[in-house]
């Protein structure tokens, strides 16, 4: 629980060096100390000290008194803030946008995991389940496409658009390897991955091919038969064939020939989706190959001396276009090499037509061997993610996932374990899995935003035991902001520009923080906050506030405080502030009394505080028939605490006083008799702090002395008001006809 002398702040920070150097900085916002108050601050004998969160890269910043300034004692009790501040970036608008709009789809995923929880494994393996994961998976691939083109038109946003094209790219990836439609797990994946590759690694661009149409004699130019290959490479057949028809008027003849029975054949390439049977679709490429087969023998016999037309080898160039279809490994590897291809477009061109047949459980072997020739970039998180996608190897995946961005690890790994591909079981030390341990990690970089705690918490929730924990740490230091707090200045602990919020407002975080306890469930958390914020209202004298989350925290002995704080101020702030005062906690009353868990002694407590404000409320309106009744009835009804008795005794005096009516009948002056006679006997017999306690805090410094004084005036107060009743007889006839004679 927090501290009630602690002021708990909310800071960016950024952080300068290590941590671990004498000299690092951490900026807060806003400034714990203001610019040019350092000296003030230091020669006040303080210093700021820090604290790391054991859970992030966070940090509590305090000023203290230093150890070597002889401490001085504080007449009243000094608050002293905290800032909590992270040396991790808080996420910028665009980048709150994304993380918003992608917790969605987590909700979502979470929702269907935990509704297999009870319908069993086998429905989260089954059509239905697999088609929802699938969609979401796209979801993701959808933002972040979407947030890359976003940021990709932004002015200096704080992730790149390339960052969220690599994001796209993974996610993407990932979508075709490890979430394809259902029934295709087993299907050749080749033609799947060509169209991942063209569509986010464009080659060649679209200025090379509007620069070659643009030409009278393209084949002239050194780009068209590197253009030429690589479209055949890519699968571009449409492209391909419109440059293949431009030789038409090249000047040989077998050139003309060959390129014009090369066109149909680019064009026929057989594909999975065109077929309802993989056995069509094997059956279908067979044969094609066989037409590619027809077509190198009619390369192969062209003469050594027509393989040139004095630019450029075409034979070569054509011969290198039909190894591609042939299926030539070694011929693939070459041209990807001399076109400055890396090894995804090796891999991908040898499932399209080294081997058409190329199932998702059999490309990591085939991606292996090309890695050892041709291995990925190891400085490029992104080229390191997708190898080891491509490598089937989805930890390794998520490991560099993390440091690319934690966003992605968190929702891979969470996808991934919903599909089974990556271990439950918990690491022993740690006693996280796989996944737990990326979303955790993410949910502490959401952390360093605490505007984002309800995002937070959602990840922690998912995470077992230890996630649970964190989240309640969370929602115990979520700022309530039900004050405004300014900063520090002239080295003081005085707390500048403090203002108390309108009521109307007061309760929105908490209410917010409450209704997320209740959905998940954590109600000595929800309690906890409660409490807090009822010692905080209770601070700033919203007492009928306080009274509200006292009784929502079913805390009975805080609400008997804010009892006990409501009729101090009628010792401290006389009748009026305090008829005030009750007048907010009033309307709780009703429910309290219908509460079936609130504890009897409190609601007496409550209810002789709203009956003594009704008192003074018609002292004070001059209903002094009304009052006297009320006075003799929280005697009667034992509502009047033992303490209260003597001023509720003094408070009798000016009403027994009153010359113009006996207001009160025989029997109740004989009752306030009985209570004044108890009052001085206890005192007498050593009992005077029960029955003198508030009385005596009400005079001040006059002590028991004075109080019994009060009490002797009331006394004879009385004896005058029974000789009044036995002059005009016991009551008086202008005494009126109320419950006082059923009450005796």
């Amino acid at each position: 629980m927090r501290s009630r002398k602690l002021l708990c702040l909310s800071a960016s920070a950024t952080r300068q060096n290590s941590m671990n150097s004498t000299d690092h900085h951490l900026n807060l916002f806003p400034p714990l100390i203001q610019a040019g108050h350092a000296k003030q601050f230091i020669q006040s004998g303080k210093t700021l000290l820090s604290a790391q969160s054991p859970l992030n890269q966070s940090y509590a910043v305090f000023p203290s008194a230093r150890k070597d300034v002889p401490s001085i004692k504080a007449s009243g009790v000094e608050e002293q803030p905290i800032f909590f501040a992270s040396t991790e970036t808080s996420p910028s608008s665009e980048r709150r946008l994304f993380i918003g709009d992608t917790s969605i789809i987590f909700a979502a995923l979470q929702n269907l995991t935990n509704t297999a929880q009870s319908r069993g494994q086998e429905w989260l393996h089954s059509q239905e389940t697999h088609n929802v994961i699938r969609k979401l998976t796209l979801d993701y691939v959808n933002f972040t496409r979407e947030c890359w083109i976003h940021t990709s038109s932004q002015s200096s946003p704080q992730f790149s658009g390339d960052h969220y094209r690599s994001l796209y790219t993974c996610l993407a990836l990932f979508a075709v390897l490890y979430v394809p439609e259902y029934g295709y797990e087993d299907a050749p994946v080749g033609d799947d991955l060509m169209e991942w590759l063209n569509v986010h690694f464009i080659e060649p661009s679209t200025e090379e091919g509007d620069h070659l149409s643009g030409l009278d004699r393209p084949w002239a130019d050194e780009t068209f038969w590197p253009y030429l290959v690589r479209v055949t490479l890519r699968g571009l057949s449409k492209a391909a064939t419109f440059f293949l028809a431009t030789l038409s008027s090249h000047p040989s003849n077998n050139l003309r020939r060959l390129a014009q029975q090369l066109s149909p054949l680019l064009q026929s390439q057989p594909h999975l989706q065109s077929f309802e049977a993989e056995r069509d679709f094997a059956y279908a490429s067979h044969r094609w190959k066989d037409k590619v087969k027809v077509l190198r023998i009619e390369l192969d016999s062209v003469s050594e001396s027509d393989r040139h037309d004095g630019i450029e080898n075409w034979w070569d160039r054509l011969s290198d276009i039909v190894g591609i279809l042939e299926g030539r490994s070694e011929v693939i590897r070459r041209v990807c090499e001399d076109l400055g291809a890396d090894w995804r477009e090796i891999s991908v061109s040898w499932g399209v037509f080294a081997d058409a047949r190329l199932r998702r459980q059999d490309l990591p072997e085939v991606v292996s061997q090309i890695l050892d020739d041709m291995p990925q970039d190891p400085t490029n998180l992104e080229d390191m993610v997708h190898a080891a996608l491509f490598s089937g190897d989805p930890a390794k995946a998520l490991s560099h996932a993390a440091q690319l961005d934690p966003w992605l690890a968190a929702h891979m790994a969470d996808l991934m374990q919903a599909l089974s591909l990556i271990e439950k079981d918990a690491n022993e030390d740690s006693g996280l899995n796989i996944r737990d341990f990326y979303v955790l990690g993410y949910a502490q970089y959401l952390h360093a935003d605490p505007a984002l705690w309800r995002i937070t918490v959602a990840y922690m929730f998912s995470c077992g035991e230890t996630g649970v924990r964190s989240a309640d740490e969370v929602l115990m230091h979520v700022p309530l902001k039900l004050r405004f707090v300014g900063s520090i200045t002239h080295g003081q602990g005085e707390q500048s520009n403090a203002e108390n919020i309108k009521s109307g407002d007061l309760a929105g975080v908490v209410k917010d923080i409450n209704a997320t306890c209740y959905e998940y469930q954590r109600e000595e958390v929800r309690r906890t906050i409660c409490r807090i914020a009822a010692q905080t209202f209770v601070q700033e004298k919203e007492y009928g506030l306080a009274l509200s989350y006292f009784s929502s925290a079913e805390d009975w002995t805080g609400l008997g405080r804010v009892v006990d704080r409501v009729l101090q101020e009628y010792i401290t702030a006389g009748p009026e502030q305090f008829t005030r005062y009750v007048a907010g906690i009033a309307p709780s009353l009703q429910a309290l009394r219908m509460q079936s868990g609130a504890q009897g002694v409190f609601i007496h407590r409550l209810m002789f505080a709203v009956r003594y404000a009704e008192f003074h409320q018609r002292l004070g309106n001059g209903d002094l028939q009304d009052a006297a009744w009320d006075l003799v009835s929280m005697f009667l009804d034992g509502l009047a605490p033992k303490s209260w008795w003597a001023v509720l005794l003094c408070d009798s005096q000016q009403l027994l006083q009153h010359d113009a009516a006996l207001l009160f009948p025989y029997a109740s002056a004989c009752i306030l008799l009985q209570r004044l006679e108890e009052v001085i006997a206890r005192t007498d017999q050593g009992s005077g702090d029960e029955y003198l306690r508030v009385l005596i805090s009400k005079f001040g410094s006059g002590g028991t002395t004075e109080a019994l004084h009060a009490l002797q005036g009331v006394r004879l107060a009385l004896a005058k008001y029974f000789s009044r009743c036995t002059t005009i007889g016991t009551g008086g006839k202008q005494i009126l006809e109320r419950k006082f004679i059923a009450a005796v």
